[in-house]
């Protein structure tokens, strides 16, 4: 038992020392990669999220049913109805919202919206550019040299 744990212990101390004295290496995940695990992570957290609103949806539902039915709550009305009802709409909603509209407004959308914008700033700091050089013409301010 006692040699076990020795080697153990040099094992560990090895790479301890591999650890520490080695260089660090950059990231191989490139940034392309890195998007898509982002994506990943988001679109995960999404559908998580979608389904404990149907777990909770459920529950609420047999609660609300509870309620009315065998607590006598409102008994003259079925107004539990009307509730699940309007959250089945909400719940319906959500999941258009996470299955619908993420094909279509996803990433790729995303990144050419990014983009447009991106193109109407340069576009606008351009006019501005040529602007200030019309209107102060032997200014040397933010002028480029060449």
């Amino acid at each position: 038992m006692v040699f076990i744990r020795r080697i153990y212990f040099i094992f560990v101390i090895k790479d301890s020392h591999k650890m520490f004295s080695a260089k660090k290496k950059e990231s191989e995940i490139g940034l392309e990669q890195h998007e898509q695990l982002e994506y990943a992570q988001k679109r995960i957290r999404q559908k998580k999220r979608l389904y404990t609103h149907f777990v909770v949806f459920l529950i609420g539902s047999v609660f609300l049913i509870l309620i009315n039915k065998i607590f006598k709550y409102g008994e003259a009305y079925d107004w539990f109805l009307w509730a699940i009802t309007l959250w089945a709409f909400f719940f319906v909603l959500h999941l258009v919202n996470v299955f619908v509209t993420q094909k279509f407004m996803g990433q790729e959308w995303e990144r050419s919206q990014r983009e447009k914008l991106v193109k109407k700033q340069r576009e606008k700091i351009a006019s501005l550019q040529k602007e200030i050089e019309t209107e102060f013409p032997s200014s040397n301010i933010n002028k480029k040299k060449p």
